[in-house]
């Protein structure tokens, strides 16, 4: 009796792991393989600058993917009268809400945005936590740091200071590590490939140096290692896409990675599949 209780122990145990693989997500769709993860592939819309926000939506869905990371003062379209902001009234919010859900695109991050006062900041969080918002990125001033550490736990939503290229504030990961030093673990880095390069940077390096603090990536490949390089399909530049995933996957980096592609305005989209497509086939090599 004790054999076949202990085979049938064996079994529901079996299951159970079974079971619980594809929960945490062993099992994922097979043409999302960054899912395994924990990565969410999406584009930043500033990509589409050059039309709507609902636009944005639907060329970021033909590339097959799920998430949209909205910036400030994008026309929203979609019937839907204004731009895309934190001002927005409740109902308008809700309005985009449903559209995102029908295209089945979330919004799961906004930025890059800035504050000047702690009453704009928490407006910004308000409509962060209304809009489901996992990630802000921002170019903050470093006196409102302790302020987004505090806003970043009570709200549960993460902040990552984002880098423009040199002389912006935050052009390098030294002063971006530096100013959130014994902060939330909200607080981090949204590391801009492209911007990296464009300071004369590393950007493997830069990932490297920034360990345990990276949130959000703008993925970007540049055709050259200067200010003057521009955007080219992803593994067909300089920037060393294929070390940057293989050191995100050893540093067990989970957040949103937004493609920004900023060439080729108004026909870009083909750019960013054919992008994409190559990061999910670098994404499964060992």
């Amino acid at each position: 009796m004790n054999f076949y209780k202990n085979k049938l122990s064996l079994l529901v145990y079996s299951l159970g792991f079974f079971l619980l693989t594809i929960a945490v997500g062993y099992s994922t769709k097979p043409d999302r393989p960054e899912e395994r993860f924990g990565w969410k592939l999406g584009t930043q819309a500033f990509t589409f600058n050059r039309f709507t926000f609902f636009d944005a939506v639907a060329k970021t869905a033909s590339c097959k993917l799920d998430y949209i990371e909205a910036y400030p003062g994008q026309e929203i379209g979609g019937g839907i009268e204004g731009k895309i902001d934190y001002h927005m009234e409740p109902a308008k919010r809700e309005q985009i809400l449903q559209l995102l859900k029908k295209s089945h695109v979330k919004m799961a991050a906004f930025g890059v945005i800035g504050a000047d006062s702690e009453a704009e900041w928490i407006k910004i969080f308000e409509f962060g936590k209304a809009m489901g918002l996992e990630t802000i990125t921002a170019e903050p001033n470093e006196k409102d740091m302790q302020l987004l550490s505090d806003l970043c736990d009570k709200y549960k939503i993460n902040v990552a200071i984002h880098n423009h290229a040199k002389p912006s504030r935050y052009w390098n990961p030294d002063i971006i590590l530096n100013a959130i030093k014994g902060k939330s673990k909200r607080l981090g880095l949204c590391a801009d490939l492209g911007h990296w390069v464009h300071s004369g940077l590393d950007p493997l390096e830069c990932i490297k140096k920034a360990e345990g603090h990276v949130l959000h990536l703008h993925m970007k490949d540049l055709n050259g290692t200067d200010e003057n390089a521009h955007d080219v399909h992803w593994g067909t530049g300089a920037t060393n896409i294929d070390a940057v995933i293989k050191e995100l996957k050893r540093q067990k980096f989970k957040g949103i990675i937004s493609a920004e592609y900023e060439y080729n305005w108004d026909n870009n989209t083909d750019d960013v599949a054919k992008s994409v497509a190559y990061f999910r086939q670098a994404v499964q090599k060992p």
